[in-house]
């Protein structure tokens, strides 16, 4: 059995969002210049952007959508358990897609990526906004924790499945 719930990594995340929504707000360059987006940005060789140096109208409407993120999965924690069982045992897989989309994106297709475009003929794409130390960090951290809730949601239904045979078990047994 997992030392942490998966509801407490859910939780976690979600007050994780609602933070992250907070510094977007006020103080994007506080999230542009932590550790782990230089470490991260630099091994991948990806650039930071300058544009969270302050706050603007892009790093408000980022703020909205975590705080949004935020409140609607703590308000999904409190749905009955057979509920919350099959939303996040649907959420979850979803989740982890559209990130590691997300980050192999940003890797991949970043300047001198596998998947780059480059030559006379490149134009500029929406996505090459993409392609930074921002949102591979965020994406690989959000990876990373959205498994470990896969994995312990997995663990914590075999568990329950385990004793439910022995329930019927015990039951057999006394009839």
């Amino acid at each position: 059995m997992a030392i942490v719930s998966a509801y407490t990594i859910i939780r976690g995340l979600a007050l994780f969002h609602l933070t992250l929504g907070v510094l977007f707000l006020r103080n994007p360059k506080m999230i542009a210049d932590q550790n782990i987006v230089f470490v991260l940005g630099e091994a991948m060789k990806l650039p930071t952007p300058r544009d969270f140096n302050k706050p603007s109208a892009a790093s408000a409407f980022i703020a909205l959508l975590f705080a949004f993120l935020g409140i609607s999965d703590l308000t999904a924690l409190s749905l009955s358990d057979e509920v919350a069982e099959q939303y996040w045992g649907t959420q979850t897989p979803v989740r982890i897609s559209f990130l590691f989309g997300v980050t192999g994106y940003a890797y991949l297709f970043r300047e001198g990526g596998m998947f780059a475009n480059s030559g006379r003929h490149y134009k500029p794409s929406v996505g090459d906004g993409l392609k930074n130390s921002i949102v591979f960090t965020w994406g690989f951290i959000e990876l990373a924790a959205w498994f470990w809730v896969f994995i312990t949601i997995r663990d914590e239904r075999r568990q329950r499945t385990i004793r439910l045979i022995q329930k019927r078990q015990k039951e057999a047994e006394m009839m």
